[in-house]
This record gives structure tokens, C-alpha cells and sequence, in this order.
């Protein structure tokens, strides 16, 4: 089982054991909870009928005085009540008169008149001065079939005349009960849900994070690997930074053995030509043999100069994990590099422009000194391959999330054996002087822009020439 699924198992079944525990104690508590809030109802009730009784007690009329007659009308009159979704059409109040010795005087269902009344719990107590109340069931083999009863006393000053008991049957809060118990069930449903949605959530952006790691450690093998991804997360964090150092502990070797190589190999020819002009100069030509020999040794000597220190600048990037990112101002930027090429593009009668399509204050996120260097190559590069009266342009282009430094020039064009290997180390076209380069200035953008998360591809124009283009991520 995937990792992501465990965490999502383990997270549901978390909330659905801690849902249910809510759930269960909230089911329970509902009943008793609601007929407390009857039994509240009822105490009020026969408190308050209590006090009409007393006249009737006291006129000795308690068959046909005031409460009898007040039920009897409240039988003859029917209603309808919709009380959130529930239909009330009747009234579920039985309630009996009895005196002080537990006899009934009266009863609202006419059913119970003149019997002893007095060893039921409500009117027992009530008598004693106590809280009387009860819940008999009417059938004794239905135990749905309760009826709650609550009492109070009649009383003349300081005697307890009489009991009023108030009765109401269960089965009438029945529908309450159950909409209360079908709407936390409801509720308990979609507390799940949406658990499981955030828990889906919570995997997916798990599974990203990790498939990043996964996609970054597949391209370590490959020609080009992926940039050191961002999971957003400490852990994850350091174990990117953990697979980057291994990466870079288990190229180490390859590595050397590739530029111990490639160094030997862009070695020799300057080494075969010192040594040609050295056996020559043994010989004791004529001075502007001397001289020409001297200058060619010096001409090497430089090349292989160079070489050594681009290959070590190249390494040293090669090894660098991430950048510190810097506000770079594209404005300044450009005008810098086109200044300090101003005289070799005019030596050459190359037009070096900027196409000014972005805003004067307008900057992107990088290090400054690599972002220079690599839009200076690229700019080395299209003035190297641009013939006299040609033109070599330095734009930018704004997608969503996205900015892009074009290095465009009218040059010659990639031939297509060349375009898939221009970004190789030491991999160089003869330019129009027949000479070639160190073969690292585009080695050197690609990993440029893998430090800054972007992308950097070279295609032919339509029109002719070469157009550089360096895509670097918004931050």
C-alpha cells in the first residue's frame, strides 16, 4: 500500500473513531435530554393548574368547576400546529384532581374518577411535601407505551389540600426524538466527508511533494537531471537535500573521470602546437620566424589558460545545490552587458540593441553575478556567429508565472547535427574567424538556469539567425 493511502487510512479512522465517540454520547443524550425539558414543562404546567384547582377544592365542586369545564371546552375544539416539521393536532395533557387522601376528584380522560390514587409515586410524594413524579407505562408489555406524570400540591395557606398531576406520554416527543438523532447522524455523515476530503487533500499534496522527490531522482541517471525540487516541507526538505548529496557523492567519480577526459582531449591540440613552434624555435630560424612562433606559443598558452579556468568555474557551478535569489533590475542588466560589448560589436559593424517592451523598474528574482554571466555568453555567442551589418537584439517576454531573457541575433543559424549536443561540455561550432571556443559558455547557461529553476533552449528563426531563450520562474 502506498504511503499516501496509509496516511489517508489512518487519518479517516482517527476522525471516524473520535466522530463515533461524539456521535454516541450525543444519540444518548438526546432522549433523556428532551424529556428533561418535557418533565420542566410539566412541573410548570400543574404548578400553574394547581392554583385553579384550589378554588374548585375549596367550593367543593371539584367534578364540574373551572378546570373540568376548561378541558371539557379544549376537547370540543380541534387545531392544527406545524412546529418545525412536526404536525401537533391534538392535546397530549392528561391531568387528574385528588384530594388529600389520594382520591381522585378528577380526571381530564374520564377514566380514573373516584379511584385511590394514592400510592402512585407523584401523588404519594406530593402529599409528603416532596417532588412527585412518575413514568408508567399504559401497556405493560410495550415499554414505548410510557406516560410521564408530574404533580404538584393544591394548597389552603400551609395544607396540602390536594394533588394535581399533569401526565404527558412519551410516545408525543417521539418525533422530536427522532428528527434530533436523524439530523446528528446527518451531521456525523458530513463531519465524515469532509474529513475525508481534507485527508484526501492532505495526501494529494504528499503524493506531489514525494513524486517530486521520485521525478528527481529518476533524472540522475539521465543526460540532464531535473533541479533540486521544493516539497515545502522540513522533512521532505532535508531529504531532497539528503538524494542531492548522494547524487552528487555518486557522480563524483564519473564527474572527474569525464573532465580528466574531456580536459585531456582539449589539451592536446594546444600542446601539439607549443611543442611544434618549440622544436621549430630550437632550430634557430630567422627572427620573424622567431617571432611568429613566440606569438603562437603565447596564443596557446592563453587558449589553454582560459580552458582551465572556465573548466573550473564550470565544475564549481556543476557542485552548487541552490542560489541565494536577489532583485535583479533587467534594465540595468542589459544596459551593462550591451556597454561593456559596445566596442567588439561596433569592430565587427554589428548593430547590439535593446528592445525596450517592459517597464524601466522592471526586475526578476536570481543571482545577480550568474544571471550577468549567463546572458553574457549568450550575447558573446550571437555576436561570435553574426556576420558585419547584422543585428543582435536583447528582449524579454512575459508569460504567467513566468519571464524570459531573449538573446536574438542574425547570424548563421544551429545546423541540425548540432542541436541536440550545443549544451555539451566542450561541444563548439567554428565560428566565422575558423577558431573555436572553450565549448563551456552554453554548458555553463544550461546549468545557470537549472540553479534558477528555469530553462534555457537555443532554435533557429524563421527569418534567419539564432534566438536564446532563458525562462526563469516567478517566485
Amino acid at each position: 500500500m502506498r504511503i499516501g493511502m496509509r496516511l489517508l487510512l489512518g487519518y479517516f479512522l482517527i476522525v471516524a473513531i473520535a466522530a463515533w465517540f461524539v456521535l454516541s454520547i450525543f444519540l444518548q443524550e438526546v432522549k433523556p435530554g428532551v424529556r428533561r425539558a418535557t418533565e420542566g414543562t410539566l412541573i410548570d404546567t400543574a404548578t400553574l393548574l394547581a392554583e385553579f384547582a384550589k378554588a374548585d377544592m375549596l367550593a367543593g365542586n371539584a367534578q364540574n368547576g373551572q378546570l373540568a369545564q376548561a378541558f371539557s371546552r379544549l376537547n370540543q375544539h380541534s387545531f392544527k400546529a406545524n412546529i418545525s416539521g412536526i404536525t401537533k393536532s391534538k392535546n397530549e395533557y392528561r391531568v387528574y384532581l385528588t384530594d388529600k387522601k389520594g382520591i381522585v376528584l378528577f380526571d381530564s380522560s374520564g377514566k380514573a374518577t373516584g379511584e385511590d390514587y394514592s400510592r402512585w409515586n407523584d401523588v404519594w410524594l406530593t402529599l409528603q411535601g416532596k417532588y412527585g413524579a412518575r413514568s408508567t407505562p399504559v401497556n405493560a408489555n410495550n415499554p414505548e407505551s410510557t406516560v410521564m406524570y408530574v404533580a404538584a400540591p393544591v394548597r389552603d395557606g400551609q395544607n396540602i389540600i390536594g394533588v394535581l398531576s399533569v401526565g404527558k406520554p412519551n410516545s408525543a416527543m417521539d418525533p422530536v426524538i427522532r428528527r434530533s438523532e436523524r439530523r446528528i447522524l446527518w451531521a456525523g455523515v458530513a463531519l465524515l466527508g469532509i474529513a475525508l476530503l481534507i485527508g484526501f487533500g492532505f495526501v494529494l499534496w504528499i503524493n506531489r511533494a514525494i513524486g517530486k522527490l521520485v521525478r528527481y531522482a529518476d533524472s540522475v541517471t539521465t543526460e540532464h537531471p531535473l533541479p533540486l525540487p521544493k516539497p515545502g516541507s522540513s522533512e521532505l526538505r532535508k531529504l531532497a537535500l539528503a538524494l542531492e548529496s548522494m547524487r552528487l557523492k555518486l557522480e563524483g567519480k564519473t564527474y572527474i573521470e569525464q573532465y580528466v577526459h574531456a580536459l585531456t582531449h582539449e589539451l592536446k591540440s594546444p600542446m601539439a602546437a607549443i611543442r611544434g613552434a618549440a622544436e621549430i624555435l630550437r632550430e634557430g630560424p630567422p627572427p620573424e620566424i622567431v617571432e611568429k612562433f613566440s606569438a603562437n606559443i603565447l596564443q596557446q598558452n592563453l587558449r589553454m589558460q582560459q580552458l582551465v579556468d572556465n573548466l573550473l568555474r564550470q565544475a564549481k557551478l556543476e557542485s552548487r545545490v541552490e542560489i541565494t535569489a536577489q532583485s535583479i533590475n533587467l534594465p540595468a542588466l542589459f544596459s551593462s552587458l550591451c556597454d561593456s560589448r559596445e566596442v567588439l560589436a561596433r569592430s565587427k559593424q554589428i548593430s547590439l540593441r535593446i528592445d525596450k517592451n517592459f517597464p524601466e523598474e522592471f526586475a526578476v528574482e536570481g543571482d545577480p553575478a550568474l544571471l550577468e554571466q549567463a546572458v553574457g555568453n549568450l550575447l558573446d555567442n550571437a555576436l561570435d556567429f553574426t556576420p558585419p551589418a547584422g543585428e543582435v537584439v536583447l528582449s524579454v517576454e512575459q508569460h504567467i508565472g513566468q519571464t524570459t531573457i531573449l538573446v536574438s541575433d542574425t547570424g548563421s543559424g544551429i545546423p541540425d547535427y548540432a542541436k541536440e549536443r550545443v549544451f555539451e561540455r566542450f561541444y563548439s561550432l567554428p565560428r566565422s574567424n575558423g577558431q573555436k571556443s572553450s565549448g563551456l559558455g552554453l554548458a555553463f547557461v544550461h546549468e545557470v538556469a537549472r540553479l534558477h529553476r528555469g530553462t534555457i533552449t537555443l532554435e533557429n528563426r524563421p527569418e534567419g539567425g539564432v534566438q536564446a531563450r532563458l525562462a526563469l520562474p516567478e517566485k
